[in-house]
């Protein structure tokens, strides 16, 4: 039984913040389905450039980057 869902869409290219008061993030897309059903999506330190992982779940909760 295939349980994979369709890609989500994501606000592609929006800054985000690590919480109230983290780094800031630029979304960047979708790159794999989790076995909980989450999906890692990549992910941009605004400071850095470095490009990360980060969980849709928790990139949901994060407010928009002031």
């Amino acid at each position: 039984m295939n349980t994979k869902t369709s890609i989500p869409q994501v606000p592609v290219g929006k800054i985000k913040s690590f919480g109230a008061f983290g780094p800031k993030y630029e979304i960047g897309r979708p790159i794999r389905q989790l076995e909980d059903g989450d999906w890692m999506i990549s992910v941009v330190l605004v400071e850095t450039g470095e490009e990360v992982e980060y969980r849709l779940a928790r990139l949901n909760n994060d407010p928009e980057a002031r």
